[in-house]
């Protein structure tokens, strides 16, 4: 005779579809959810403006500073970001 896995007062293997299937479903949620308040963020974990380009771009616009202090800051700025062994 062929037993089958249902056989007798267990419900067999199906016991465990379901709550994988809706711990399944929880798990991408959350990750569409993070994924999207990540881009929402900006790849920086902060809002863009606060990057410091962006607050030397605005204090320039605003005339705080002027042109050639405003290069001059431009340049060690993104001089750190390029500089080797720096993680962004």
């Amino acid at each position: 005779m062929v037993a089958s896995l249902a056989d007798g007062p267990w419900p067999g293997p199906w016991v465990l579809v379901f709550p994988f299937f809706w711990l399944l479903v929880a798990a991408v949620a959350v990750l569409v959810l993070r994924r999207v308040a990540w881009r929402r963020r900006g790849r920086c974990g902060g809002g863009s403006e606060h990057a410091p380009l962006a607050v030397l771009g605005r204090r320039y616009a605003h005339g705080e500073i002027d042109a050639e202090e405003y290069r001059e800051r431009r340049a060690v700025l993104t001089e750190a970001q390029d500089a080797p062994g720096v993680e962004r």
